[in-house]
């Protein structure tokens, strides 16, 4: 009789560590879960400041190259087409000379936005790929802090188990 009480006892003891073990680790695990989601957020803050920051730069490309660099020409309400206006510019020229003079000033303008196109385009990219790099990277590591932390319980379930089955062959 004292050895069943012995038994239960040793039983009961070891029912008591395995919980206290599983408390510590399912806190750890809550731990390493709420690290992650930080991280997680902390990226996610990183991507929106990102990617504002090159909403405002489009925006402010938008409105430089909105900017009247030469002279517009106001169109009349009336009118159906932008063609009319363009030949109505074209028809103030009454040289070569001027319309030579305009012509030189378009195309470098638009080499201009070319260029500035061009390099938002870039920007835009590098941007991207850095964002997806950095993204890639988060998930990486939290993968790879998952797939340790699945490791290591696995590691202490099993020697938990191997003490289990020593005691039990002792007993019996």
């Amino acid at each position: 009789m004292t050895e069943s009480i012995d038994r239960t006892g040793q039983l009961t003891q070891q029912w008591l560590a395995e919980i206290k073990a599983l408390k510590q680790q399912m806190a750890q695990l809550q731990q390493e879960r709420d690290e992650a989601w930080q991280s997680s957020q902390k990226w996610r803050s990183l991507y929106n400041t990102e990617a504002e920051q090159r909403r405002n730069d489009a925006e402010l490309y938008k409105k430089t190259i909105a900017l009247p660099q030469s002279p517009q020409i106001p169109i009349d309400v009336g009118e159906v087409s932008n063609t009319a206006a363009i030949e109505a510019e074209i028809a103030k020229y009454t040289t070569a000379e001027e319309l030579r003079g305009k012509l030189i000033a378009v195309i470098k303008e638009r080499d201009r936005l070319l260029h500035s196109l061009k390099t938002e385009q870039a920007n835009h990219a590098q941007t991207r790929k850095s964002l997806t790099t950095a993204l890639g990277d988060a998930i990486d590591s939290l993968t790879r802090e998952r797939a340790e932390a699945g490791k290591s319980q696995v590691d202490e379930e099993d020697a938990e188990r191997g003490e289990e089955d020593e005691g039990d062959g002792e007993i019996l």
